[in-house]
């Protein structure tokens, strides 16, 4: 009797407690597509990188389990200038030999207004600085797309040198499509 009477509400308890964990929201994972566009703009040099990748897990609805771990090859740059995009594999720039890959991973991702923020890492040249991103998201039943702007200063990361014919301040408009995986 004693045991029916602690065995039945402990039952209760771990099954109501285990339908709450399955019924939680997890974030959406979602592949990139090829046709995304990843531009960085300035009064001169202005062009695109070809080669972006990673993983995105995103929900409107689960913005704490929502991750964004994507890197950029500096080797796909592509400025319509060979001569730029050579010069841009140097150490003075981008160092490609020693740096090929430009990363950000996310720590956060916010809700703001009708748009979002995700709070993360960025990753030039070896040198790492917090960056928050606001971007838009669009979404169908098994697609969506991700659209932003955002500043970043090239002298943070010692791309290039202080000064000069390049801005320090580069434009950063990119537009990412995805299917749910």
């Amino acid at each position: 009797m004693i045991m029916k009477k602690v065995f039945y509400p402990l039952l209760a308890v771990v099954v109501l407690a285990s339908s709450a964990f399955m019924m939680a929201p997890t974030a959406t994972d979602w592949k990139i597509k090829d046709d995304y566009s990843i531009k960085f703009i300035s009064s001169d040099p202005s062009g695109v990188f070809k080669t972006f990748s990673g993983s995105i897990k995103f929900d409107e609805t689960d913005l704490a389990n929502s991750k964004f771990d994507v890197a950029i090859d500096v080797s796909s740059i592509n400025t319509g200038n060979g001569m730029q995009n050579k010069k841009a594999m140097t150490a003075e720039w981008f160092d490609q030999a020693k740096y090929p890959k430009i990363t950000y991973v996310s720590t956060k991702v916010e809700k703001s207004g009708e748009s979002y923020n995700i709070i993360g890492n960025l990753k030039m040249k070896g040198v790492t600085k917090q960056y928050k991103i606001p971007f838009d998201f669009k979404k169908t039943e098994s697609s969506g797309k991700f659209t932003g702007k955002f500043n970043v200063k090239r002298s943070d990361f010692k791309i290039g040198k202080a000064g000069g014919n390049v801005p320090d301040i580069m434009k950063i408009e990119f537009s990412v499509p995805v299917d749910k995986k």
